[in-house]
């Protein structure tokens, strides 16, 4: 899995996540949104179970560090609160809005990447960070 370059899994990511916005759209709309929230989360653990299965990723648990599973847990816990979030705002609001609204994550992870872990973006980096940001609002207020 991991023989194409980070940029094309990127790219997928960016896929998926856009029909999770417009799947998502659909399938709460009837439904309250932590209950969908749940029902996805249900898919997911399956699907990835399958693929670790599949792949031979397994590994014993004992043999992941404390510092691993710490901060796992800590992305775990901001990736339930994300979604939980997220199928809600997509319950009440526009597919697009939400969406783009969302991608100012892009904008909070170059802050906190460059605050917490110490990586530089040059002029041009920021720049389309701020392009980022003002895109997301511009689609969001449209």
């Amino acid at each position: 899995m991991q023989s194409l370059p980070w940029t094309i899994w990127a790219f997928l990511s960016a896929i998926f996540a856009a029909l999770t916005a417009i799947f998502g759209k659909v399938g709460v709309a009837d439904i309250p949104s932590s209950f969908a929230t749940l029902l996805r989360t249900v898919v997911i653990l399956v699907m990835i179970a399958a693929v670790v299965v599949a792949s031979g990723s397994w590994q014993p648990l004992g043999s992941v560090s404390g510092r691993s599973y710490t901060f796992l847990v800590l992305s775990g816990l901001a990736g339930g609160a994300s979604w939980l979030c997220y199928y809600q705002a997509l319950k009440i609001g526009p597919a697009s809005g939400v969406a783009a609204l969302d991608k100012t994550s892009v904008v909070m992870v170059a802050i906190f990447a460059a605050l917490l872990l110490g990586e530089h973006l040059g002029p041009r980096g920021w720049a389309g960070i701020g392009l980022v940001a003002l895109g997301s609002v511009l689609v969001a207020t449209a």
